[in-house]
């Protein structure tokens, strides 16, 4: 029998898990390393922690599972996206990885902005300047610390410097590299006219392949250190949602899903490349070869009802919050909640609007609060389909993932809100499934990526909508308040 290995390399731990050919998980493991924060914004890692962390759970999956190491057919890696790993000439790590989080490149965006034209930005790289990107964190550190960049000679996202230890090449894949704001995102590869006006020697970056593709084998030193096979090999992989998204189906048109996890994520499959001219949504490749996928994004969703738990209630669970808030009728009886506590992606790319209750007063309670914040977060949310839908990407159905997506209330607000049924997956491997379902199309045990998911991956029935009239005048509502407050929030934050 073969097997499969999922790597899934997050920003607090990375997980490993080993899968058989039906995709049945056999054994799992994670390792857990620091990060850095040296200065208010900035945020790094070590990625020789990452390395350790793989070569500590790889062997731990082996060991609990028992199979042979000439059995795993393929490994696939998921990562988190956007970090900027930097090699020396003999592929040593020559500065601490600026990660995904780190916001410290404002004037660098700008710059880029102002060099390749706000509009023409979005057409080549579907996105507008961002601090989370890759891109400027390049120019940062050739700006910030030239010596470093004049010893550089290989650039690389985080999954892919575990790949490069495990493999000794330098690759990376469409979905992951998206997130650079270096890839011509239509084209799929690396743009001449982004790198030339940037300055950047195309030399530096990987070459670009599509998810499920082989890029190496396991090493000979990687082998020793792992106890890996060196006849196993390593495709593309790809970035944390994109992988999720397989790990979950969401691999056809018309099939999305909604993370409530920290953030919020509503991401969309789509065979047709849209792009939002924008900007309030990212377009990236996706994990299907020749394929897109959409995603808004809301800052504060599951950290909302965190942050109230926290603040007013911490007597309360989060089952018991359920049953709370379930109690209280839609609308929580007049009282909106504006989730933007960490300002707000999707539509409104604006970091000075703040959290709001609209219409408290006397007779409120905190089991009406929890209510409005729980569907204060999930109208946020649909600010996210709606961008979508006025994209043309349509939305039949929707899974619900995260934290938040383990909520039979929350799951039903979804369905009620978004007006479409909502559904849960049986798994909770995600990305590592999603990138083990990759590493089997690309050993040839699946056809396609569509095929393995129809065949493996199983979905609960779907809570369909109930009370989408009743929402809907609130939902109207609450989308007026962020365009009444945008003057107050701005002059809130300049005082």
């Amino acid at each position: 029998m073969k097997t499969l290995l999922g790597i899934d390399l997050g920003t607090s731990a990375t997980k490993t898990v080993l899968f058989n050919e039906e995709l049945a998980p056999l054994a799992s493991a994670s390792a857990e390393y620091p990060l850095a924060q040296p200065h208010n914004g900035w945020a790094e890692q070590n990625p020789e922690d990452w390395w350790n962390a793989a070569v500590e759970t790889i062997g731990a999956v082996l060991q609990k599972s028992g199979v042979a190491a000439d059995s795993i057919a393929a490994i696939g890696i998921s990562g988190q996206m956007h970090g900027l790993v930097m090699l020396g000439e003999n592929g040593e790590v020559l500065r601490p990885s600026i990660i995904w989080c780190d916001q410290r490149t404002s004037a660098e965006c700008a710059e880029m902005t102002e060099i390749i034209g706000a509009e023409r930005l979005v057409q080549i790289t579907a996105n507008p300047a961002l601090t989370g990107f890759t891109a400027s964190k390049i120019l940062w550190i050739r700006k910030h610390q030239p010596e470093i960049y004049a010893k550089c000679k290989h650039i690389l996202l985080p999954k892919d410097y575990l790949r490069y230890k495990l493999t000794g090449e330098f690759a990376t894949e469409v979905s992951d590299a998206s997130g650079m704001q270096l890839l011509d995102v239509p084209k799929r590869r690396w743009s001449d006219e982004m790198l030339n006006k940037l300055g950047i020697d195309p030399s530096l970056l990987a070459r670009v392949y599509e998810s499920p593709e082989v890029t190496g084998t396991i090493s000979a030193e990687a082998s020793r250190l792992t106890g890996l096979s060196q006849k196993t090999v390593v495709v593309g992989g790809a970035g944390d949602n994109a992988a999720a998204a397989v790990g979950t189906g969401v691999v056809e048109d018309g099939r999305a899903f909604t993370t409530i996890g920290t953030s919020g994520v509503v991401f969309a499959h789509t065979d047709n490349i849209s792009i939002d001219p924008q900007g309030r949504v990212h377009t990236f490749c996706c994990a299907v070869p020749g394929a897109w996928h959409v995603m808004g994004v809301t800052q504060a969703a599951g950290l909302s009802l965190k942050w109230f738990r926290e603040q007013f209630c911490t007597e309360f669970n989060y089952r018991q919050i359920d049953e709370i808030a379930e109690r209280v009728p839609v609308g929580a009886r007049r009282l909106l909640y504006l989730p933007y506590l960490m300002g707000e992606r999707t539509p409104h790319l604006d970091a000075d609007c703040r959290g709001v209750f609209f219409g408290l007063s006397g007779m409120h309670t905190k089991a009406d609060m929890l209510r409005a914040v729980m569907e204060g977060v999930v109208y946020s949310l649909r600010d996210c389909v709606e961008v979508l839908r006025g994209m043309s990407v349509q939305t039949s159905d929707m899974l619900a993932c995260g934290g938040g997506g383990t909520s039979v209330l929350w799951r039903q607000m979804l369905a009620d809100v978004f007006n479409c049924p909502v559904m849960t997956s049986s798994s909770q491997e995600g990305p590592a499934l999603g990138v083990a379902i990759l590493a089997g199309v690309g050993a040839g045990l699946y056809p396609s990526v569509q095929d393995a998911c129809a065949r493996f991956i199983r979905r609960s029935a779907p809570q369909g909508p109930k009370r989408n009239a009743e929402y809907e005048p609130y939902y109207k509502l609450y989308t007026t308040l962020y365009t009444a407050l945008r003057e107050s929030f701005s002059r809130l934050a300049a005082l």
